[in-house]
């Protein structure tokens, strides 16, 4: 597939394409439409603090990454376009509580719910997925997550511009949160009518349960369960943080805690319910797909989408207080983080397509990380910044570039499951955010840059042992197991039985 491609509007494919990278747009344009405003918000309402603006970021990533396991199990089950629908349309609702609230806790839950919006990303994936064949999927899914994520960066510039001149006075932040929330209900609408799951019923292949990922192996559901437990058991670091700040007590942290184990023991209960008897019965082998590959890259969305996130949140303070940059400079020049997401990821997902191995292509990009972090953590005052700027752009496009290379690989690992899997992989991109951003308060950004580098040189190591070059990863069609045509005639039978 060719750069040109995605200017051909009347082909379905590429007209999906843009329809679901600005639906995904639209929804991180809301996700982050406070931080822009935080200012706004201190001046316009006397009872907030700064450390009620912290703990609301908190808050903006805490379910996250639970709505993205859950979301992951209904796209396999109900498709794309209803979930995508449904979720910006719901989701509406606690973005215009939280530009309208007038007490602190309408404030945090409002915050807390919205959070899930986070989880839109995976379904865009997993809709890309269903129009492209294996062979364009990587800057397929590049070009979405790349554009679409740039909704974050066009929050930040164009909010508080929409706030001061559109509506104006103390309120203003309020109507120009209110107002992305409109828009976004009324695109959810639009998309529900506008777009299928895929060029035919067909394209959109079930599991047989979607309570939980099936696996191939005993020695697959064990994996399966310990990469399972970090996903819930990481809001246990949110929770400590909150306690720190002193918005909750103790006893709350302890019913917190219960309830994340509790959660926990339930999706290790899931697991086995749906994987015991699929086992036990024997799974054929045209149907068999490798855990590992799962696994190495859930850990490569940790290092490399986790390491972005909290890159982003500290890199404009870094370079403010080491070259002495005013706060207008530094922001600038560490918004180039960012920027570079609009052509480094789909080229990451191009780069994948076009080398013919796209697991080699993956460790490329990891190494590459592992070197740019590096070289950033030797970066001091006595460094001259425009060196400083060239570096972290070359960090950027690798950072990027690897999270392209992710997706490039999810679809073609196991079709029916890419909603599961990419939710997974997803959601711990978010672990790798909770767990580098709670590191960052411990250590110099020397120190974290090097730890993120490690990151990415541990996730290395896992590929280069685990990670498998999908089968037909560059065939003109998915593969079809006996198992996917099972479901799809037990459908077809069902479907028969209630229209007589």
């Amino acid at each position: 597939m060719k750069v040109s491609a995605v200017f051909k509007f009347r082909n379905p494919e590429i007209r999906a394409l843009h329809l679901t990278w600005i639906a995904f747009f639209i929804t991180f344009y809301v996700w982050f439409n406070m931080a822009p405003l935080a200012s706004s918000m201190l001046r316009s309402v006397d009872w907030l603090t700064p450390d009620d603006i912290r703990l609301f970021a908190i808050c903006n990533v805490a379910l996250t990454i639970p709505a993205r396991i859950l979301v992951g199990m209904a796209l396999d089950r109900f498709g794309p376009r209803r979930v995508f629908s449904i979720l910006m349309v719901t989701m509406s609702i606690p973005a215009l509580v939280f530009a309208f609230g007038d007490t602190m806790m309408q404030l945090l839950i409002s915050r807390l719910v919205l959070s899930s919006i986070g989880a839109s990303f995976v379904v865009g994936i997993h809709m890309t997925a269903l129009w492209f064949k294996p062979k364009d999927i990587g800057f397929a899914e590049g070009f979405y997550a790349g554009w679409g994520n740039f909704g974050s960066a066009a929050a930040a510039m164009s909010l508080p511009t929409i706030a001061l001149t559109m509506y104006g006075g103390d309120e203003g932040w309020r109507w120009a949160i209110a107002q992305s929330a409109v828009v976004m209900a009324a695109y959810g609408i639009y998309y529900w009518f506008a777009i299928s799951d895929g060029p035919d019923e067909k394209a959109h292949r079930k599991p047989r349960k979607a309570a939980a990922l099936e696996v191939s192996t005993w020695g697959d559901m064990i994996k399966l369960i310990i990469w399972t437990i970090p996903l819930v058991g990481v809001l246990a670091i949110l929770v400590w943080r909150i306690q720190m700040m002193g918005y909750i007590s103790a006893t709350g942290a302890l019913i917190a805690y219960l309830v994340i184990v509790a959660i926990v023991i339930y999706q290790i209960v899931q697991i086995l319910r749906v994987n015991i008897p699929i086992l036990k019965k024997g799974v054929p082998e045209d149907d068999k797909y490798p855990f590992t590959s799962v696994a190495a890259l859930n850990s490569t969305y940790f290092a490399n989408f986790g390491a972005e996130l909290a890159v982003v949140s500290m890199l404009p303070m870094f370079f403010e207080e080491t070259w002495g940059l005013n706060a207008a400079a530094a922001g600038l020049i560490a918004a180039s983080f960012a920027f570079v997401n609009l052509v480094a990821r789909p080229m990451g997902g191009m780069v994948s397509d076009r080398m013919g191995n796209r697991r080699f292509v993956m460790l490329c990009y990891m190494f590459g990380i592992c070197v740019g972090f590096l070289m950033m953590g030797m970066l001091n005052s006595s460094w001259p910044l425009i060196v400083a700027i060239a570096i972290t752009i070359f960090t950027s496009v690798f950072v990027q570039g690897a999270e392209g290379a992710t997706f490039g690989i999810i679809p073609s690992i196991k079709r029916r499951l890419t909603g599961q899997i990419s939710g997974m992989a997803g959601a711990y991109g978010n672990v790798g955010a909770v767990v580098y951003l709670t590191i960052f308060t411990f250590v110099t950004p020397s120190q974290f840059f090097y730890i993120i580098a490690g990151g990415a040189l541990i996730s290395w190591i896992i590929c280069f042992i685990w990670l498998k070059e999908p089968e037909g990863a560059f065939d003109d069609e998915y593969y079809v197991s006996s198992v996917d045509r099972m479901i799809e005639e037990q459908e077809l039978t069902a479907n028969g039985s209630k229209a007589t």
